[in-house]
């Protein structure tokens, strides 16, 4: 039987207070609380498509803005995949997606290679959802592959809503990591690498 991959982490900053646990063989339950109602809702595309059991309580200064949240968010999920995921034997290591929603298309594409890497190809059609500003997106997801240590690229490819090309965006990467992190019984409890480690 193979050792349970989840994990809990806690940050507690002058800005934030953050405190998140997630199950990367989870049934895709999400129960957060982070005082950002459209961020929460892209946050559950990941839980659902992924399959990853996430639960996040969050206070932050959200009296000065989103930005410290959406990045420490980002930071907080970032730490505890790369914990949950540990030394990665016997892991697919790639996943890629791509996922519409009406009009809008996008694409992203995983690697669990130990090394952060962001390339990050989104043109949003406008720059706020609500009052949600869309540059945060891009910070969150570079928090993430800091702290996760992978290699990620986010491509939207098209769209004409600003909300389905975030939504899209974040059910791609969901599907992706679910594929990345899918143990692979040919692996034989093995690392998917010629180096014999990741």
């Amino acid at each position: 039987m193979n050792a349970p991959r989840n994990a809990e982490v806690v940050r507690n900053t002058k800005e934030t207070c953050i405190q998140l646990a997630l199950n990367l063989d989870g049934q895709g339950q999400a129960n957060l609380d982070t005082g950002l109602p459209f961020f929460e809702h892209m946050l559950t595309q990941i839980a659902q498509h992924g399959l990853i059991d996430l639960s996040i309580q969050a206070q932050g200064d959200l009296e000065v803005d989103a930005h410290h949240t959406v990045e420490d968010l980002g930071i907080v999920f970032g730490q505890a995949f790369n914990k949950a995921i540990g030394g990665k034997q016997g892991v697919v290591r790639y996943g890629h997606a791509y996922v519409p929603l009406d009009e809008a298309l996008s694409r992203a594409v995983v690697d669990l290679s130990g090394r952060p890497g962001l390339t990050y190809q989104c043109i949003f059609v406008r720059p706020r959802i609500g009052d949600f500003d869309v540059d945060l997106l891009r910070e969150f997801f570079q928090g993430f592959v800091n702290h996760a240590q992978v290699t990620v690229h986010l491509d939207n490819l098209r769209g004409t809503n600003a909300h389905h090309q975030a939504e899209t965006l974040f059910k791609a990467f969901g599907r992706a990591l679910r594929m990345a992190v899918t143990l692979d019984p040919r692996r034989g409890g093995k690392a998917p690498s010629s180096k014999g480690v990741l």
